[in-house]
């Protein structure tokens, strides 16, 4: 996220569902917010390890541009891409917050109508 900047468009990846996959389009419109339940031992995201001078949690803020008709699932991603080409679709991966090269997304545009 470090690495986004206003404007950008970004795929909404949604990794807590069945089938998990893409169902959106977003846009940058803020970055570098600080998250503040870093700082709060009430929080379950407190991170002891993180201060306000050097803070560890950060994010974007996104605004929303439209929800695709159907979920472009991880299984259809993984028979369209290979994990060079799309870091979503590596085995084993965790991050569902993954930079997407220009070449994909175009490709993810076409195949799909978006």
């Amino acid at each position: 996220m470090r690495k986004m900047n206003i404007g950008d468009q970004v795929f909404f990846y949604h990794s807590n569902c069945k089938p998990p996959g893409i169902i959106g389009l977003m846009e940058v419109i803020d970055k570098n917010i600080t998250d503040p339940t870093q700082f709060d031992p009430n929080s379950k995201y407190f991170d002891p390890k993180s201060n306000r001078i050097s803070p560890r949690w950060d994010c974007v803020k996104v605004k929303f541009i439209s929800k695709f008709k159907e979920i472009l699932s991880l299984q259809e991603l993984r028979s369209l891409f290979i994990e060079d080409d799309l870091i979503v679709v590596k085995k084993g991966n965790r991050l569902s917050i993954t930079p997407v090269k220009e070449e994909s997304a175009k490709l993810l545009f076409r195949q799909f109508k978006i």
